[in-house]
């Protein structure tokens, strides 16, 4: 049984929004691959951009989730990263790019509904 964790990060102040995606996939992620590989099957970042068009300051800037076969892969996938190593290299990049102090991580319960087939059209 998959088991997702959802992780809501928040960009560090005075970062714009094109900076922080710009960092984010072409440094941060990087990091995220190497010490996920091996033990996640899926690490997913969801940008969020307001369907407003305004560049407020929202609660979080994206929205990560990382799939797991179960739940003994995804902890001793936690208890690796916990390696003294391993977390300096992640916390000092974060430190580059988020507000750690409003970063929020949750294991996911999900529950999805069947809808029927799509048949409105835009225009």
């Amino acid at each position: 049984m998959t088991v997702t964790v959802l992780t809501l990060l928040k960009r560090k102040a005075g970062m714009s929004k094109t900076d922080f995606v710009a960092y984010y996939e072409a440094r941060h992620r990087l990091i995220g691959e190497q010490v996920l590989g091996g033990w996640a099957t899926r690490y997913e970042r969801r940008h969020i951009h307001p369907v407003e068009g305004n560049d407020v300051d929202w609660d979080f800037d994206v929205v990560l989730e990382i799939d797991f076969p179960d739940a003994t892969t995804r902890d001793a996938c936690f208890a690796a990263m916990a390696d003294e190593a391993t977390m300096a290299m992640i916390v000092e990049d974060e430190e580059r790019l988020f507000d750690r102090s409003r970063l929020r991580t949750y294991s996911v319960e999900a529950h999805a509904s069947v809808l029927p087939p799509v048949t409105r059209q835009s225009a």
